[in-house]
């Protein structure tokens, strides 16, 4: 299991992360007819879901193309191949040589939340626009890096957030610039799920195998480690590749609120649980966090061992003045009672298409015109500071601060009695 201070990182760590990637001289300009030539990374359960989608994109719309894919496990490149009818030269199992290819100008990124910061790093580098499943990246400071060589290289980063396109709370930021709902107070929201055996618990392929699995490959930087089926299927319930819950569906549930509040920095974050059912993990099956902002907090909290349908909290941004509910396909905007001589409560249609479709789109539509995608690279790393937070504070059982202005993590509450560490108090900052 990896130490604490690993998953936060230190100064020194810090600064060759972003010295790591530079502007890539190879780039292509894509015209608005011209075809993006797309490359996938990751042809696992969520990897081959891109693929599909990204097929039936490009059949539909003749805008991309899908030149190439990379994976490590000799049985998922053969199904990505034969269902894009790509020929054994662009199946790589090497994600550089896909990088390295001039018919690539974008590439999506599905892999284990640790590979996270080193391939997008790489494909900034090499000059690609990068599609980035969630979470950014497995460590804040990762995160930082990634955002500082976005910034640099110009190049488009959409992290895979796909509520950051919900058409409802687009509706809902201009509800609150509006000022219908007066000062922003907090936000509240659950994600939960329920299965008899644990979720994350997929179907082990028995065909995977040493053999045909590059377990060294798949490890990375993570600790070394024999070969596990358990941890190369069901890689999310293990510190090494994942923060769970909070990097799983809580950064789906604060993506969506801090686009209608905007977008920034907490400033102390702490998290409580455990594993109360599920006890074939190291990550907590039930979990609650509260992220504290300058001015306003979100509370969420999730449990994979419970989902009583329609007993968990709606999402809910509630203001001094109003609160809005969201409700799937229309905001409910409703006035505080003490303001509702003057206000009425409103209804708006807030109805989507399918919003993996649209966030991809989303990020096409940039790659072509170099806007900001609507979940760029400043953003996820907003959200990677609380999430990475809430982790750590769950598994140092203590509350964390951050300061905005330094983009420095300050360590100040006391562990409780109990949990491992020395039980001092500690006052320390670690660069973000």
């Amino acid at each position: 299991m990896r130490s604490r201070r690993e998953f936060l990182g230190t100064a020194l760590a810090t600064a060759p992360l972003v010295a790591a990637a530079r502007p890539a001289a190879n780039s292509r300009v894509i015209g608005a007819n011209d075809r993006i030539h797309t490359g996938v990374i990751g042809a696992g359960t969520m990897g081959f879901g891109h693929i599909r989608l990204l097929k039936k994109h490009a059949e539909a719309t003749g805008s991309i193309r899908i030149t190439s894919v990379s994976d490590i496990y000799a049985k998922r490149k053969q199904r990505a191949r034969e269902f894009l009818g790509l020929d054994e030269k662009d199946v790589h199992h090497d994600y550089k040589e896909l990088l390295a290819r001039q018919d690539v100008d974008a590439v999506f990124i599905a892999t284990p939340d640790h590979w996270h910061y080193r391939m997008a790093m790489d494909a900034l580098a090499a000059g690609k626009d990068v599609y980035l499943q969630k979470p950014m990246s497995y460590k804040i400071e990762e995160a930082k890096a990634i955002a500082d060589s976005v910034r640099k290289s110009g190049r488009v980063l959409q992290v895979g957030s796909q509520y950051a396109s919900e058409v409802q709370y687009w509706k809902a930021k201009e509800v609150i610039e509006q000022g219908l709902i007066g000062k922003p107070l907090w936000a509240q929201g659950t994600y939960c799920r329920n299965t008899y055996h644990g979720e994350w618990n997929y179907k082990i392929d028995d065909e995977g195998t040493p053999e045909n699995i590059d377990w060294k490959r798949f490890l990375g930087s993570a600790p070394k480690r024999p070969f596990s089926q358990d941890r190369f299927f069901r890689w999310r319930k293990y510190w090494d590749y994942s923060g769970g819950i909070s990097t799983d569906l809580l950064y789906h549930r604060l993506v969506p609120f801090l686009l209608a509040l905007g977008p920034r920095f907490p400033v102390r974050v702490s998290s409580n649980g455990g594993i109360y059912v599920h006890k074939d993990r190291e990550v907590p099956d039930t979990v609650s966090t509260t992220i504290e902002y300058p001015d306003f907090q979100v509370v969420m909290s999730s449990s994979m061992a419970a989902d009583l349908p329609g007993s968990h909290l709606k999402p809910i941004i509630y203001g001094h003045e109003g609160a809005i509910e969201f409700r799937g396909k229309e905001l409910a905007v409703t006035p505080e009672p003490i303001y509702s001589k003057n206000r009425k409560p409103l209804i708006i249609p807030a109805e989507s298409r399918d919003l993996q479709t649209l966030h991809m789109e989303n990020f096409f539509d940039c790659v072509r015109s170099r806007k900001q995608p609507n979940l760029n690279a400043d953003f996820g790393y907003k959200v990677m500071v609380a999430i990475g937070l809430g982790v750590e504070a769950y598994r140092e059982s203590r509350q964390l601060a951050f300061d905005p202005a330094a983009e420095r993590v300050i360590k100040t509450a006391p562990r409780r009695e109990g949990h491992e560490g020395s039980g001092k108090n500690v006052d320390e900052t670690t660069p973000a």
